[in-house]
């Protein structure tokens, strides 16, 4: 086969089958007018296969995700027998190194793909990588936290309608998929256009590499390969899966200091108190409660919140199975991942009891 081959040739350089190299490739070009450059790791079979992008940071405060790359680089947790790895820790580079989740020209480059060549700066980069990368592969993982102030319990997203991608997002083993496209002008969603089957992990928070979110980052890559036959070994299976379209963000009715009486992760029943509202002396102003049985998707770790704030993202799953979840989630073991991450997820925000009874 020729060195000019596409399977070979990633970026300028020649990548043998069996074999793994680190380059970059050229997405922008700065305000000095010097190239823009982000680091992409390619990782070979032995065998032909599918080919898998793995991105993170496309949001560049968001680097969990990153730590979750940098490991797989580094330490080779799995042998690879087949197929192609494009390993791309940083995505949105100008982001990142500003901290922040936008690019420069403030705009969101999660909301501007598959972008234009003679577009706007965020245009420009999303057109840049998706020539460049997505439209290379078949699949592809991108890795996500909540935003900024807020924390979420792993949840994979995706287009459940879609076969292929709907096996694909059960694969990876993730107690809570949510279903939908994802916005418009998001990777996910034009990547899927493009025919990339690509799925979101939603973890953790910004300007962190949590561990519990690194190792269930990690896990649900290995079991997506193992799902693709593109390495061995049994699918993890989780101890429970919840698929649902339903979400909702519970907010504040007026400002106020919050004191939290749940965690992401946890389950939560109707009528049961997820925050109390204080004034700054302390005095109850109202009781912020859950409209329904529900499953903490996400929250936010700020105590202060105005009026209309989002303060709890509740995923309801189907009538009937979050009592199964309940007793399930009951007979796990401290150590277990799920519960482990919960509990890693819940040290940054003070947690209390709620004093007052449950809503008559």
């Amino acid at each position: 086969m020729s060195s000019e081959d596409p399977k070979h040739h990633w970026f300028g350089i020649d990548v043998q089958p069996g074999a793994s190299e680190s380059t970059s490739i050229v997405i922008s070009e700065g305000y000095s007018g010097t190239n823009i450059s982000i680091p992409v790791y390619i990782w070979r079979g032995a065998q032909d296969g599918p080919t898998v992008a793995i991105t993170a940071a496309v949001h560049g405060d968001e680097i969990n995700g990153t730590g979750a790359i940098r490991h797989i680089i580094r330490k080779k947790p799995f042998a690879l027998h087949s197929g192609t790895l494009v390993l791309v820790p940083v995505v949105n580079m100008m982001g990142f190194e500003r901290h922040s989740r936008y690019l420069p020209d403030r705009r969101d480059l999660n909301r501007s793909f598959p972008g234009s060549a003679d577009g706007s700066l965020a245009s420009r980069i999303a057109r840049s990588f998706f020539d460049q990368v997505i439209k290379r592969c078949d699949y592809c993982i991108d890795l996500h936290t909540a935003a900024v102030r807020r924390t979420n319990f792993p949840n994979v997203r995706a287009d459940m309608s879609n076969e292929r991608l709907a096996d694909f997002a059960r694969a990876f083993g993730a107690h809570l998929i949510v279903d939908g496209q994802g916005p418009k002008g998001s990777l996910r969603m034009s990547a899927c256009e493009a025919g990339c089957a690509t799925l979101i992990l939603e973890a953790g928070e910004v300007w962190k590499v949590e561990p519990g979110v690194v190792e269930y980052a990690v896990r649900g890559i290995e079991n997506c390969l193992k799902h693709l036959d593109m390495i061995d070994g049994e699918l993890i299976e989780p101890p429970f899966r919840v698929e649902t379209k339903a979400t909702k963000w519970i907010r504040a009715e007026q400002g106020g200091f919050l004191e939290f009486h749940i965690s992401a992760g946890d389950i939560v029943e109707k009528d049961q108190a997820l925050a109390t509202n204080t004034n700054l002396m302390g005095d109850q102003q109202n009781v912020i409660r859950s409209p329904r049985d529900g499953i903490v998707l996400g929250m936010t770790t700020l105590p202060s919140v105005g009026p209309g704030g989002a303060v709890c993202h509740l995923a309801y799953p189907r009538k009937g199975e979050l009592k199964k979840v309940e007793r399930v989630v009951g007979t796990l073991d401290e150590d277990a991942l799920h519960n482990r991450v919960r509990d890693d997820l819940s040290r940054n925000i003070r947690v209390t009891q709620s004093e007052l009874p449950p809503k008559s």
